[in-house]
């Protein structure tokens, strides 16, 4: 068996923690969404209610407000955790221990929100409630940088999601595809 990583362990440390506050995040419950990160861009309405999930993909925490960047299938879009809209009662132990201490990069969140637009016009979530739906235990991998500093990242990289695609409808499974991948390098 391979060595968990110091980063892996924390992430299974915030796992029991989790289930130990009655939050079991597998299999993920189904979330249903009202809109995708792009049709709220593109309906954007102030004040519209929306309901989207993603995943966590960076997080800026201020105190009791923070901005975090989710990604779902359509792109990414900003959210506004702001600790007195998501707990309006005095118990504020789902930002300060769930949001702030026990989410990392790369969890899928579902979210609750109202649209509006930040002083700097970018258009966001306010979150008023969100749920865990899958807790991610291994770290994101990192874009690879080539010689010229150019980023090669499997998640975006149109020539990757095409053959992807591809070989899900011709029947071919990741590892067939991986190891005709690793023969064409060779």
């Amino acid at each position: 068996m391979s060595q968990l990583s110091e980063q892996e362990l924390v992430r299974r440390e915030k796992l029991a923690k989790l289930r130990e506050l009655g939050i079991n995040p597998y299999p993920a419950d189904l979330f249903p969404v009202s809109e995708t990160s792009k049709q709220v861009k593109q309906d954007f309405k102030e004040g519209k209610q929306v309901v989207i999930a993603g995943r966590l993909m960076s997080r800026r925490i201020q105190g009791n407000a923070s901005f975090a960047e989710l990604q779902d299938s359509d792109g990414r879009i900003q959210v506004y955790f702001n600790r007195d809209e998501i707990c309006t009662g005095e118990d504020k132990s789902k930002y300060n221990n769930i949001y702030k201490k026990l989410l990392d990069i790369g969890d899928f969140i579902g979210i609750e929100g109202e649209l509006f637009t930040t002083k700097v016009g970018e258009k966001t979530v306010m979150v008023k409630d969100f749920k865990l739906l899958s807790k991610a235990l291994k770290p994101l991998p990192l874009p690879k940088i080539d010689a010229e500093g150019n980023a090669h990242d499997a998640f975006v990289d149109p020539r990757n999601a095409l053959q992807t695609t591809l070989c899900r409808f011709s029947g071919e499974s990741t590892r067939e595809r991986r190891i005709r991948k690793t023969h064409q390098i060779v």
